[in-house]
């Protein structure tokens, strides 16, 4: 088995295993420090901040300048860096290679935290703590939290692992899957500029733009893959995944990222749940269409059953890298 795919299931394994230990250096919050702190200069030396452009001409084309400026310089950092690291370490010894390669691996996945972190929803939702309730989910949402009831709490959480399927274990998995770990640093680095500068308001409209098109790009064919493998997680868990497909095939595009509504839709589909809508962000309503049909209540257990189809996604994505892997080594 090539060093890279070993290291990579190896990587999940221990993601599985551990999660997310808070106290360990983890290289997406550099990669976030990195982001703010180049958006910054770039703000600077570009005069696009928000008092010159009162003033100064031609505001909008500076910051869409400045906007790719910070594309190049993060993506750059963040690949070159690992990259160093990784062939330093091939020169000392192979092993030392397979361990960091490992780690990173690891590092980059996000299927155990994701789910522990959802599971806090949950389990306040079942405690009746609505309160506790919406400060876990604000953990891992980026809308506004304090007018959700406990539907809309429960909606958010399903809403956030069914998306982040893609985001945080598909889309990573499938980048290292191809380019080694350096790949995934890559979709990192661009998946995190997304999240941090994507927004279609006042400050980021122009500035982030150039970050929001390269993350649709990137996440085209591992959201779709990350389709295909929920509703094979769907039939696998018995879940309805014959409504799972059919709700896809009809919702997919019910976002307004090309994107985000792949992973949704098919859970929506799988648990008969209506999700997305209307949601409220830095204290504006956002009207969004509906994903799904509302054959019934949402319940706090169906962010566990979301859970669900996230590992048996990439569970399905694990098995097709080895069936890969072995067919390399017997034709090749």
């Amino acid at each position: 088995m090539r060093e890279t795919a070993l290291a990579l299931l190896l990587g999940m394994a221990l993601d599985l295993l551990l999660g997310d230990p808070h106290f360990i250096y983890h290289p997406v919050r550099a990669i976030g420090w990195l982001i703010q702190k180049t958006e910054d200069l770039l703000r600077r030396v570009m005069k696009c901040s928000a008092e010159a452009g009162k003033n100064g001409e031609n505001f909008q084309k500076r910051e869409l300048t400045a906007g790719v400026f910070l594309v190049i310089i993060v993506t750059a950092v963040s690949v070159s860096v690992p990259w160093l690291i990784l062939e330093g370490a091939s020169y000392v010894d192979p092993k030392l290679s397979l361990l960091l390669k490992t780690v990173f691996c690891y590092q980059l996945l996000a299927a155990k935290s994701l789910y522990a972190e959802s599971r806090k929803v949950e389990k306040a939702l079942e405690q009746g703590d609505i309160e506790k309730a919406r400060q876990a989910v604000a953990m891992i949402v980026g809308r506004d939290t304090d007018r959700l009831d406990r539907d809309g709490i429960a909606r958010a959480a399903v809403e956030t692992v069914a998306e982040n399927t893609s985001d945080g274990v598909i889309a990573p998995f499938v980048y290292m899957a191809i380019f080694g770990p350096v790949g995934g640093f890559f979709y990192k680095a661009v998946n995190t500029m997304d999240s941090m500068v994507g927004y279609k308001n006042e400050r980021y409209l122009y500035f982030g733009r150039a970050a929001a098109k390269l993350d649709d790009l990137c996440n085209f064919i591992p959201a779709r893959l990350t389709a295909l493998f929920m509703t094979g997680a769907a039939f696998l868990l018995r879940y309805d995944g014959k409504n799972a497909w059919k709700i896809y095939k009809r919702d997919r595009y019910c976002h307004a990222s090309p994107n985000s509504a792949h992973g949704e839709a098919v859970c929506a589909g799988a648990l008969h749940l209506r999700l997305a809508g209307n949601a409220w962000y830095f204290g504006k309503l956002y009207e969004k269409p509906s994903i799904g049909d509302p054959d019934r209540e949402i319940e706090p257990q169906d962010i566990r059953r979301t859970g669900r189809l996230m590992f048996g996604a990439e569970g399905i994505a694990a098995v097709i890298l080895l069936a890969i892997e072995l067919a390399a080594a017997v034709w090749i």
